[in-house]
């Protein structure tokens, strides 16, 4: 006896991402309570599950939930504090000072909020985060429904979060224990960067990666300055340091990896090692653009990412992807490098991958998670339609993302936020955030300026 479905969603077209390039035309997905049961055409399910009511979305695309691949969420706060500066001064004269300043619980759980709600608008189910209170982050984008992927922060300097790596390290992997039990919530190691992180604590973030069977997420070669750093001070490159360390392998996320020669190709793809690609943040801070074309040659898996919107001013992954593929396209010299299905697949179950929750997310298959979203293709941008995989790669905004459902639950509808609506609009975040935009706004103009 098949199981009976909760619900059925049927749209114009279904992209399941996998295989890639498939296209269901009047396709649709059958769910039951927080995962998918069946998916393909439309007459096929309604026939089998006849007594299941049905949401019909004719001018939309059904597709999994986009996967953001790096981001610091809270830096929302910060957005154009420290614009048209590159990386080390941008870290030295602005943020890193005014994180001295605001660093707290409730900094970092009101700008999640507010970036947890720029990304649900904008089609994004599942983010992975590298920050201070990592418990906060997780409070603020579970209220509104979301995926949240913790990074257990590693850094040599203290802060308001904790006295060093030792106490970041016990409050993180504690919070890991005590959120065994919710689904939407997993973790990564999160080394800073090379230059913040000392050889005796990448080796112990080795060994807990080893042990845990936790994903690392690390900033590496993401500017000519750090490489250069890191020959005069150790002899050798970042990349090579880390490999020495035990920490090059299936587990590690390079986010950025822009400045890397064809011997540290090398290492990742026979580590299986992934790639976050920034492109926004790495163009806005002058680091440089990443050599996805010879990745991708090489069989690295590419995911996407944003960065914090400190470093980009947007939390939006269907541009980042968009420039992502004209940036291979155009420096490369051949326009059918990193094409709309690979987009896509790097937007979804690549970033699914990297972050060890592929058998969950990523793809429309029976027994993952319902985390999905409609999009619109009957505006005037998007028509008209000869490939709906070409338009959500090249043509797609945020502004099209009608709605977004995270393990079956509606996290989104006509455009507007189900948690906002629940409590009545988004008066019970707005005072806070007038609060932040104040005091940041007093510590730029006032004799605390950074």
């Amino acid at each position: 006896m098949s199981l009976q479905p909760d619900l059925i969603l049927r749209a114009r077209w279904v992209v399941p991402v996998v295989p890639q390039g498939r296209v269901i035309h009047d396709g649709a997905i059958a769910l039951k309570d927080d995962h998918i049961v069946a998916v393909g055409p439309a007459d096929d399910l309604l026939a089998q599950y006849e007594q299941t009511p049905v949401e019909h979305y004719p001018e939309h695309v059904i597709m999994p939930g986009l996967v953001n691949a790096h981001t610091h969420a809270a830096m929302a706060l910060l957005k154009g504090v420290g614009d048209d500066l590159p990386l080390q001064r941008w870290l030295g004269e602005r943020i890193w000072p005014l994180e001295g300043q605001l660093m707290s619980h409730a900094f970092v759980r009101d700008g999640t909020r507010l970036a947890a709600a720029e990304m649900l608008l904008g089609g994004t189910t599942c983010f992975n985060d590298m920050y201070f209170f990592p418990e906060a982050t997780i409070q603020a984008g579970r209220s509104l429904g979301m995926r949240v992927v913790a990074g257990i922060i590693v850094i040599d300097f203290p802060s308001a979060y904790g006295s060093g790596p030792k106490e970041y390290l016990s409050k993180g992997l504690a919070l890991r224990d005590h959120m065994r039990g919710d689904d939407l919530v997993s973790f990564t190691l999160a080394p800073h960067a090379p230059y913040t992180v000392s050889d005796e604590l990448f080796a112990k973030v080795a060994t807990l990666s080893g042990e845990l069977g936790l994903p690392v997420s690390c900033h590496l070669h993401e500017t000519a300055h750090e490489v250069q750093e890191s020959l005069e001070k150790y002899g050798k490159r970042p990349l090579r340091r880390l490999a020495d360390l035990g920490l090059v392998n299936s587990d590690l996320i390079a986010i950025h990896a822009v400045h890397c020669n064809a011997e540290d190709i090398e290492m990742l793809a026979r580590a299986q090692a992934h790639v976050a690609h920034c492109p926004h943040s790495n163009l806005k801070l002058a680091s440089g653009i990443a050599p996805i074309a010879q990745m991708q040659d090489a069989g690295i898996t590419i995911c996407i990412g944003t960065d914090g919107s400190a470093s980009n001013n947007r939390l939006d992954l269907w541009s980042e992807a968009r420039t992502a593929s004209l940036l291979v396209k155009g420096v490369s010299g051949d326009a059918a490098k990193f094409p709309a299905e690979q987009v896509l697949h790097a937007l979804t179950l690549g970033a699914a991958q990297a972050l060890g929750l592929s058998e969950q997310i990523g793809s429309v298959e029976p027994g993952k998670a319902a985390d999905l979203i409609a999009v619109n293709l009957g505006s005037p941008a998007t028509q008209p339609v000869f490939d709906p995989i070409s338009h959500l790669a090249y043509c797609v905004g945020p502004e099209h993302v009608d709605e977004v459902w995270i393990a079956g639950r509606h996290v989104v509808a006509k455009r507007q936020l189900v948690a906002a609506i629940t409590a009545g609009g988004s008066s019970d975040w707005a005072e806070p955030l007038s609060l932040w935009h104040n005091q940041v706004g007093e510590i730029l103009s006032g004799g605390s300026r950074p």
